[in-house]
């Protein structure tokens, strides 16, 4: 008898065949039955109307000391994810000397935004070796499945000590030896594998560069020749790409000496607009060579969100506000602002130059709007709507701030929105050597809302678009579930076939949409982030079990952490 059929959905499998009729049989955590199922079930859920999906598996995650206290990894639980893999971009929680957990949070809340208070009171720190992080991990089950990646930075730090962060220093052979050994000992314990990053946007708290970033030759060569003798695992790399040829040759040599396979992550900025076609011609080179490179691609703008409660705002550099008003309570803080007085001063002043080509771009700063508008057109911008009602940019932005009792929040795309429309995403996901990432969920708390990408991926391309051409619904959902699953070596999951994992989606795909985001105060010590919702997803399944129903969470706990590749029960 089956645990439970899933009867008379729309089955997108994950293959990138089209849709079809069929049912779903789950047994022990298993699917083992798809299609005219006849067998009789303990229970029968008609999924009539409802497209019926694999579960989302996001590769590019941050949740490295939330999934220490959350078991229930939000907002990715919300969003149709059943496996998240974090430890990207080079920063994590192990391994960690006992003396260095204050640096590795700073490293980690200048990285990717995350409150140090929340990281200092919520992590526990049961661990010192990357293996002893993978025990705690799995002692608390949580609503999905969870796969880590040995970061470069702690790696570093624990080997070097002081010397990891000082970017004169050079690592000797030994520590070289030592650092690639570490790695391999944590994806032989089930890191699924190494990340490291090469870019000046990454620094700690106190404005430092990333630990990884001068890494040299000698080093990312050996540690990946390190990961080759082991025979496991993947590279996840971020770089800068100042020097196209020279970086991307050196990451090429990192996987030629392993063997193992690479993403790297890649999008458009404004400052090179076309080196993303560049790198994604190199990656296509070297796939054609036999080499095992991907890119991971971002579906739509990574953007910032701007408001009172957000990290940044438009006017959080002016003088007047930072000595006035900035360090008042909210509430107290919105009615200062309104008074006429204050707001003449405070914009008749410029904000830094630093921060003026960001944050002072009203060209390019948009009301997001309900439903959120993640492909505004430049006639929508804040700048352009105050041309049209006589007022100057800043005025405009300052009055819109302030909406809804001052937690409004305005959208500055910073990257893959250089020509005011999403081209370059359809562009670059229609790539025969990409898969969707750069979610950063559990990250960027104040800046950034992108672990919804998973449902504007199928939403927005598959239905919604307006602007342009679309992607067909199977091609959506084989990206982001078979091909971001192969990504990690995950071939137990990502499709909806005999023997594989039972994650699946029933989504009522008439209603599928996001929500706004919002700012909340639910991490320890009261710290912020923003998080988004999801409409239209009526059940969410992990290993067979229902972790999330008409968006909100059962409690149900079945997800495990993934040690290790997987390879197809089938084959």
């Amino acid at each position: 008898m089956l645990d439970r059929l899933i009867r008379g959905g729309t089955l997108v499998d994950g293959t990138g065949t089209p849709p079809r009729k069929g049912d779903v049989g789950i047994r022990d955590g298993l699917i083992v039955a798809v299609g005219e199922v006849e067998e009789n079930a303990r229970e029968e859920i008609d999924a009539s109307g409802l497209l019926v999906t694999p579960g989302w598996v996001d590769v590019h995650t941050h949740y490295d000391g939330q999934v220490t206290w959350d078991p229930e990894i939000t907002p990715s639980s919300w969003h149709g994810v059943t496996t998240v893999v974090m430890g990207n971009c080079g920063v994590g929680f192990a391994p960690a000397d006992p003396g260095r957990h204050d640096w590795l949070i700073g490293l980690m809340e200048g990285v990717e935004d995350i409150p140090g208070t929340a990281l200092a009171e919520g992590i526990t720190w049961e661990w010192e070796s990357f293996p002893e992080y993978l025990d705690a991990i799995e002692k608390t089950p949580h609503a999905i499945d969870v796969g880590a990646q040995v970061p470069h930075g702690a790696l570093r730090a624990y080997v070097m000590g002081n010397r990891g962060a000082d970017h004169t220093a050079v690592p000797t052979a030994e520590e070289i030896a030592e650092m690639g050994r570490l790695a391999r000992e944590a994806i032989a314990a089930g890191a699924l594998g190494f990340t490291s990053s090469r870019t000046r946007n990454h620094r700690t708290k106190d404005g430092e560069p990333t630990p990884s970033l001068t890494a040299g030759p000698d080093e990312m060569l050996g540690i990946a020749a390190a990961l080759g003798e082991g025979g496991l695992g993947v590279f996840e790399m971020v770089a800068d790409f100042a020097d196209i040829e020279s970086e991307f040759g050196l990451l090429r040599r990192m996987v030629e000496v392993s063997g193992r396979p690479m993403s790297i992550t890649v999008a458009q900025s404004d400052a090179a607009p076309n080196q993303w076609r560049r790198l994604l011609d190199l990656i296509g080179e070297a796939v054609a060579d036999g080499l095992p490179m991907r890119a991971q691609v971002p579906p739509r703008a990574i953007g910032i969100m701007l408001g009172l409660q957000a990290t940044l705002h438009p006017f959080g550099g002016h003088p007047t506000y930072s000595r006035e008003v900035a360090s008042l309570p909210h509430a107290e803080r919105v009615q200062r602002l309104k008074d006429p007085d204050l707001r003449a001063r405070i914009l008749s002043e410029s904000p830094p130059d630093t921060l003026q080509g960001l944050l002072g771009d009203f060209d390019r700063l948009f009301v997001l709007g309900d439903p959120p508008e993640y492909e505004p057109a430049r006639e929508t911008s804040i700048a352009a709507r105050a041309e049209c009602l006589g007022v100057e940019p800043n005025a405009l932005a300052y009055d819109l701030m302030l909406e809804q009792d001052g937690k409004a929040l305005l959208y500055r795309p910073f990257l893959n929105y250089t020509d005011f429309d999403l081209e370059v995403s359809r562009q670059m996901l229609l790539d025969p050597n990409t898969v969707p990432g750069l979610s950063d969920a559990g990250a960027h708390c104040g800046m950034i809302c992108d672990g919804s990408f998973p449902t504007y991926l199928l939403a927005h391309w598959g239905r919604d678009r307006s602007r342009g051409e679309r992607i067909p619904l199977e091609t959506l959902v084989k990206m982001q579930t078979a091909d971001t699953a192969n990504l990690v070596g995950l071939e137990d999951r990502g499709r909806i076939a005999p023997g594989l994992r039972a994650d699946l989606n029933l989504i009522d795909w008439e209603v599928l949409s996001l929500e706004p985001p919002k700012m909340v105060f639910d991490l320890p010590t009261g710290g912020k982030r923003l998080i988004q919702k999801a409409r239209g997803y009526r059940k969410t399944f992990v290993a067979g079990e229902i972790i999330c129903e008409n968006g909100k969470l059962t409690g149900v706990r079945p997800g495990r952490l993934v040690r290790g590749s997987r390879h197809d029960p089938a084959q």
